[in-house]
């Protein structure tokens, strides 16, 4: 290849990587239904079109010898070594919200991800994927309901 020509793509490749990399923080909001029990083990996830586990976004429990309760986070995430690294604080109790924020690519927004939760309480039914809510556009702000322990989940896009 000619130098010029080199030169020309190092350019456009250097301008284009920054658009490509761009990240939004996403506010997310859990409410949690009042199901009369101990808090929740809730583990927050990214998943891709195909239902692959692509990154934890927030884990609420401290304890990991009940994140095997967290059913489907724990089976699709078991791969990942840095699952935790800096995304885990105390499990929610009945009727309270969690609020986290996390930092995602614009390019995995309309382009069929996924964000799950999973939910478990002491002494009561394990709710794998209790709800889940595809990350469009469309779907920021618009809570959707979750089926046993999560009353809803809204993300917002900042």
């Amino acid at each position: 290849m000619s130098r010029p020509l080199l030169t020309m793509l190092a350019a456009a490749s250097a301008l284009g990587l920054p658009a490509l990399a761009h990240s939004r923080p996403v506010a997310l909001t859990a409410q949690l239904k009042n199901y009369g029990g101990d808090g929740a083990y809730l583990a927050v996830y990214l998943t891709d079109a195909k239902g692959a586990y692509v990154r934890t976004l927030w884990v609420a429990g401290g304890k990991a010898k009940y994140f095997k309760h967290l059913s489907d986070w724990s089976r699709l995430s078991a791969g990942d070594a840095k699952r935790l690294d800096g995304v885990t604080g105390a499990s929610v109790g009945a009727g309270r919200t969690l609020k986290v924020t996390a930092d995602l690519a614009d390019a995995l927004i309309d382009a069929g991800y996924e964000i799950r939760i999973d939910a478990a309480a002491e002494d009561m039914r394990d709710s794998p994927s209790d709800v889940r809510i595809p990350l469009t556009k469309a779907n920021a702000g618009k809570p959707q309901a979750g089926k046993q322990y999560v009353q809803s989940l809204t993300f917002d896009l900042k």
